[in-house]
């Protein structure tokens, strides 16, 4: 689900959480907010934004590209950074930067700094976990929005969950209040159903990607449905 074989046949799974973000206007080199400027051309009204965010917009509306990144947020996975002073680790979900703290960095990781390890715990080991990922192609391509989801399933409800969703922030977006929404129910089509509503409110969708808002609340349904 990640790139093309050739990619994946070499690259590596820390260069694509580290990878920046796709927004064509920053990629193209425009002055924007991300790139030290003063404006955000995907979010003017004549702006084309349909691949960019509906949620945590803070200047800046680029998405996360990665499909593994909501993965391992969802796997509670930690991040092991290394440079000339140390170690430390941090996890999956704080891995991740938000425009709010700087605008100009998609990860914590500073200009020293080197992803070496990225850890998966047996939190969620024998867990029943589920991904998906919409996009434009079937191959090759980033993610228009994807979903991760573990689930703990006891007695036929839902003990525990982990849900995230990608490509509607800057960051992987971790959904707690559809977890705390989930647990203790029934792993049914209704639960399902309230998950998915839950999920999307709050969103703020620009001229050209209200598509989002129904997809994500799609893909969060089946997640929690047939994980």
């Amino acid at each position: 689900m990640v790139a093309s074989p050739q990619i994946r046949n070499s690259g590596t799974l820390g260069g694509n959480v580290v990878q920046d973000t796709r927004c064509w206007y920053y990629r193209f080199g425009l002055a924007c907010y991300r790139a030290g400027g003063n404006t955000c051309y995907a979010s003017a009204p004549e702006a084309m934004n349909r691949e960019h965010a509906i949620f945590g917009a803070n200047r800046c509306v680029a998405v996360t590209p990665s499909d593994p990144g909501p993965a391992l947020v969802a796997l509670e996975a930690e991040m092991v950074i290394r440079n000339s002073r140390g170690e430390r680790v941090v996890s999956a979900e704080d891995f991740f930067m938000t425009p709010a703290v700087d605008i100009q960095r998609m990860t914590v990781l500073e200009p020293e700094d080197l992803l070496t390890t990225i850890r998966i715990p047996d939190t969620w080991a024998g867990a029943n976990f589920y991904f998906e990922k919409v996009a434009d192609r079937g191959a090759w391509d980033f993610p228009l929005v994807n979903v991760a989801a573990a689930l703990r399933l006891e007695g036929g409800r839902i003990a525990d969950a982990s849900i995230v969703v990608g490509a509607v922030q800057c960051v992987p977006r971790r959904l707690t209040d559809v977890e705390n929404l989930v647990r203790g129910r029934v792993q049914n089509a209704e639960t399902a159903a309230m998950a998915g509503a839950a999920a999307v409110e709050g969103a703020e969708p620009l001229r050209y990607n209200h598509f989002k808002v129904p997809l994500m609340e799609n893909l969060v349904k089946r997640a929690v449905r047939d994980a």
